[in-house]
């Protein structure tokens, strides 16, 4: 991954079932994967694997939505309590 484009080493894929979809890409539709690990399409266990019509819909990370507090409103201090350090330190000349 050396002089890879940091916006590419996450890049993933989600199974878009299409009409008539099997339980497998159903299933499939809503987990992220790499897309270096992906499985080829028609899925392996594909009933139908004739007739699949199923796609790959491309994301840029595996993430999806808000992951920290402030991006989800939330406070971003996670310590609540009263501070009990000093804020001098130990030495006479210390503030």
């Amino acid at each position: 991954m050396a002089g890879q484009d940091p916006k590419m080493r996450f890049h993933c894929v989600s199974v878009v079932p299409g009409p008539n979809a099997c339980e497998a890409a159903r299933l499939g539709a809503s987990v992220r994967m790499l897309s270096a690990s992906a499985p080829f399409l028609p899925l392996p266990d594909c009933t139908t694997p004739g007739e699949c019509v199923c796609t790959y819909r491309k994301f840029g990370d595996r993430r999806a939505g808000p992951r920290r507090a402030i991006d989800k409103g939330m406070s971003a201090q996670r310590w609540t309590e009263r501070e009990r350090r000093r804020r001098g330190g130990r030495r006479s000349t210390d503030d």
